[in-house]
């Protein structure tokens, strides 16, 4: 989880991981989107591969690229479980919401 958390913290490697879900694409028509060297490029897609986000293949002369998103689940499965309020976040909202209603019924009763 970590390799694909490093690798999709970096902007441009987001942006070629956006590009690749239409499907593969070749190395030189990924460089053609980015304003940064060919080389610099390579280094973003070599990351890429390390995390197994990225496979590529040699088709003829051109190196195919394409997404696969399968190691991407166990960092989507923890930034959910982290953006989930714990246990007792609910039993707070629970006992804030009965105070509120206490606090209602006391003075509807003083105003009946």
């Amino acid at each position: 989880m970590d390799l694909v958390a490093a690798a999709v913290a970096d902007p441009v490697r987001r942006s070629i991981l956006t590009l690749l879900r239409s499907g593969p694409v070749p190395a030189g028509e990924i460089a053609a989107h980015f304003p940064i060297s060919r080389p610099a490029i390579s280094r973003h897609l070599r990351v890429l591969r390390e995390s197994g986000l990225v496979r590529d293949t040699l088709t003829g002369r051109k190196r195919l690229y394409e997404l696969d998103p399968a190691p991407i689940a166990p960092l989507v499965e923890w930034l959910t479980e982290l953006g989930r309020p714990d246990g007792w976040e609910h039993r707070f909202d629970a006992l804030e919401t009965e105070v509120y209603r206490t606090r209602r019924f006391k003075r509807e009763e003083r105003s009946a």
